[in-house]
């Protein structure tokens, strides 16, 4: 069986892991979103643990390092209440210090909008006072983008999402590039990367614009500027994502997801 879309982008999540690195995963809602928030990341961040990085650990939710080697057939407040993990502190305070200490290496987030600089939006659609759409509201996002190195914005690929400039900045990314960032008193860091259901994006070092990083196989660029509402640097050389190994498709499958809990939708 070839693997699947959601299989490519765990596999290239996971070699971004390092040994030792703390990673935040969120709570997602459900259905795709929690694929995207959840899902691909818990798979990514197990996977790594079992290839390369023994001692990459996650904090899930309210649980510092979850034990991930045995998935539940079903995902229900009741299992998640009742997960095996080092700690479950109570208070969300305890995260937010530790995302202000910056405890954390790698994050990963999701967005309603993302613009060429990395920017993100999960606050309005339109006008703030006066919005098309009140989002969500912004959780622990600025706070993500302000203070953990290597943020990973894991989304789908659609021209609403990928818009010129976001409506409202939740999340302050590269803001208009070159060294505005740092410029603005932020530390330098923003987004790494920006994975998608077609292509995987970086960030050009000097401009700090989304750059396209690779191609899914069987994905055109055409196919995936279609989809943008504006128009990422381009390398002189655009690889495809590599797929994953049999091995790493295996320990996906049969250890790590064998209920597809994680990777459903």
């Amino acid at each position: 069986m070839s693997p699947t879309t959601n299989e490519i982008v765990t596999a290239a999540i996971a070699r971004e892991i390092r040994d030792g690195d703390l990673a935040f995963v969120g709570v997602g809602t459900n259905g795709r979103a929690f694929t995207l928030a959840v899902g691909i990341p818990l798979t990514a961040v197990r996977l790594a643990q079992m290839l390369h990085a023994p001692s990459a650990s996650v904090y899930w939710g309210n649980l510092l390092e979850p034990d991930l080697s045995s998935m539940p057939a079903d995902l229900k407040q009741d299992s998640f209440t009742r997960w095996q993990a080092a700690a479950c502190p109570s208070d969300t305070g305890v995260k937010c210090d530790m995302l202000a200490r910056r405890a954390f290496d790698v994050c990963f987030d999701s967005a309603a909008q993302i613009d060429r600089f990395g920017n993100l939006n999960i606050t309005a659609i339109g006008d703030y006072r006066n919005p098309k759409v009140r989002l969500v509201g912004c959780l622990a996002q600025p706070e993500h983008f302000a203070f953990v190195p290597r943020p990973i914005v894991v989304v789908d690929l659609d021209r609403r999402v990928f818009v010129e400039a976001v409506d409202f900045i939740t999340s302050v990314g590269h803001l208009r590039g070159g060294r505005s960032r740092e410029e603005a008193g932020l530390s330098s860091g923003g987004p790494q990367l920006v994975v998608t259901d077609k292509a995987i994006f970086d960030f050009e070092p000097g401009s700090r614009q989304m750059r396209l990083r690779s191609l899914h196989p069987g994905v055109t660029a055409e196919e995936v500027f279609d989809l943008m509402s504006f128009r990422p640097v381009l390398p002189e050389q655009l690889p495809a994502t590599p797929l994953p190994s049999m091995q790493e498709l295996d320990l996906i499958r049969r250890v790590i997801d064998p209920n597809r809990v994680l990777l459903r939708v």
